[in-house]
């Protein structure tokens, strides 16, 4: 975001404080060459990130906690004592963590903009009635080992600690390996019950990764669902051998494979009406003189339709099996309605804006499946573009999702007692 060409609030809004703050973020994990961000799980720069994260919590006096997983959370109010008396908090934020050279708004958009949500509710002396928190969920975009929202999957149950400590990323560390080099202790991750009683409601505000509010030409909208996704790991051997003096015949190469499962999942998305991706692959022995004797690759497979999904993923599974290859599944998440009701009540709220549906996954879907009533507010992106350094806002479409994002705040930690 260039903000130097942007208007700005006047001194003491809550506009001086989403600028200082993502000017703080801009320079972790960016890449000189492309403008992308690199920010993994339990890495050096995810470690910036919790400190900048800390900083923001003792700048304003919150209660910084952690849960089982290392997800942190920052309280207004104690909530604690507020699950015990049959009111616990009300939850917003999101991510810090990136895909490999991803854009900068998806994820940190949602924490910048819950802290400055705050911000504007104590400019004009609002005392929420519920504790109020923010939270920065954990390698949500699962870009080191494999797996999304492994932060908010793992304290719901919905991922088992003995699953996430074995998952292991492209250099084989496995992600206890991680915990460990990071100065913590892998087998104290888990599902934290304790964690998951504080929250109420949770509101996720998160840059749009399409063009729904670009085509309806408003800058904020509420979800309405999530569709069902996975990823499967495709696994293919053959035989390592010198690629100038194998003759054809003699190969057994594990590219060709690979090469035939990609062609196989667009086939199969276009058929069944999904999507389906092949983004990631990994070569070995990888070099560009010797025939692979293993790939591996990854496939993302998406649509409004769980039915359409399966059965476009089933059809990739009949040709890599035919070609001597495994697939395994790695992650399902179903379809995840959110809360219709409270849904409606933020539509209101915040005058009639769009209710939108998205194909893309987050910790508010993981929340919501474990129970929890959970929306989510969607801030225009003008390019349609995400998971790229082009995925863009403008500021006044974030500060008008920071404002969207407080009154929901106000309404829902205001309510009488």
């Amino acid at each position: 975001m260039v903000l130097d060409d942007e208007p700005h609030l006047p001194e003491g809004g809550h506009g001086v404080s989403f600028e200082s703050m993502w000017s703080a973020l801009e320079p972790v994990g960016r890449s000189a060459q492309t403008g992308g961000y690199r920010r993994f799980a339990w890495t050096r720069e995810d470690h910036d990130l919790r400190e900048w994260f800390a900083g923001e919590c003792q700048r304003r006096g919150l209660d910084l906690t952690e849960d089982r997983m290392g997800n942190q959370w920052a309280w207004w109010g104690s909530p604690d004592s507020a699950a015990a008396a049959g009111r616990p908090g009300v939850v917003t934020g999101s991510h810090l963590d990136s895909v490999p050279d991803g854009g900068a708004f998806d994820g940190p958009l949602g924490v910048v903009s819950a802290f400055a949500a705050l911000d504007a509710l104590r400019e004009r002396d609002f005392e929420p009635t519920r504790p109020i928190g923010v939270v920065n969920f954990v390698d949500e975009e699962g870009a080191r080992f494999g797996v999304a929202c492994a932060g908010s999957r793992v304290i719901t149950g919905a991922m088992t600690a003995r699953r996430a400590r074995s998952l292991s990323d492209a250099d084989g560390t496995t992600m206890a390996e991680a915990l460990e080099a990071a100065g913590r202790d892998p087998h104290l991750i888990g599902r934290d019950d304790e964690t998951l009683r504080r929250i109420g409601t949770f509101v996720e505000l998160h840059v749009e990764q399409g063009r729904g509010l670009v085509d309806v030409e408003h800058p904020v909208g509420v979800a309405t669902d999530i569709w069902p996704h996975g990823r499967w790991r495709l696994d293919f051997s053959g035989e390592a051998n010198h690629a100038g003096t194998t003759r054809l015949e003699d190969r057994q190469d594990a590219m060709l494979g690979y090469a035939g499962a990609v062609l196989a999942a667009r086939e199969a998305a276009t058929r069944h009406g999904c999507v389906a991706t092949i983004g990631k692959v990994h070569v070995t022995p990888g070099g560009v003189n010797a025939i692979p004797s293993h790939v591996t690759g990854w496939l993302d497979a998406r649509g409004a339709s769980p039915r359409a999904v399966r059965r476009a993923v089933a059809d990739v599974r009949d040709m890599v099996q035919q070609a001597g290859g495994t697939v395994a599944e790695e992650s399902w998440t179903p379809s995840t309605p959110f809360d219709a009701e409270l849904a409606a009540r933020l539509q209101t709220r915040l005058g009639g804006i769009p209710l939108l549906g998205t194909g893309a996954g987050h910790d508010a879907g993981i929340l919501a499946n474990a129970g929890i009533d959970t929306a989510m507010l969607f801030v225009r992106n003008p390019t349609g573009v995400s998971h790229s350094p082009r995925e863009h806002a403008e500021l006044g479409d974030c500060l008008e999702g920071v404002a969207a994002l407080s009154a929901v705040l106000e309404e829902l930690a205001g309510e009488a007692a």
